[in-house]
């Protein structure tokens, strides 16, 4: 299925009104569909031998795993997906002592992708048609053989349909 996307102008530097102006593309808006664990977990039981209820078992306690990592301050790494680890941000102190762990404002978790699972852009891509591109089209103009027009956006994914 192909992603959506349509145009829109803006000035080329933000916030500068005498910047000219350019198009750029951006995700139609409520085209996209959030697929949960349990509609994911339907679809591996549809495919596989685990069941439904095998497979959000198994990701509650991946879940609870990849939390109590992160807390110890270690790195995850999931093979064919990438590696989850966090950051944070501190404020600076003039002073050597004054700079403590309460000086950590916010603490963030980050992801790098895995190699394997670096998606491109089909309509530029040395190989097309491959497992890990991404077909777009622009909403209103001639879509693509196969695809729907976007979908009616925010839905949850029902792998039964």
């Amino acid at each position: 299925m192909a992603v959506p996307v349509k145009r829109y102008q803006r000035n080329k530097k933000l916030g500068d009104a005498s910047s000219p102006k350019m198009y750029y593309l951006k995700r139609e808006p409520g085209s996209t569909r959030t697929a949960t664990i349990a509609s994911i977990a339907k679809e591996i039981e549809a495919l596989g031998a685990l069941s439904a209820e095998d497979v959000n078992h198994t990701m509650g306690s991946f879940i609870r795993q990849l939390k109590q990592r992160l807390t110890a301050g270690d790195k995850v790494k999931v093979e064919g997906l990438g590696t989850f680890y966090t950051t944070f941000t501190t404020e600076g102190a003039a002073v050597e002592k004054d700079c403590t762990v309460k000086n950590i404002r916010r603490v963030n978790i980050r992801f790098a992708v895995d190699n394997s699972l670096r998606l491109a852009n089909d309509s530029t891509a040395t190989t097309r048609g491959g497992e890990n591109n991404v077909e777009f089209y622009i909403k209103g103009e001639k879509t693509p053989a196969g695809s729907d027009d976007g979908g009616d956006g925010g839905d949850v994914i029902d792998p039964m349909e």
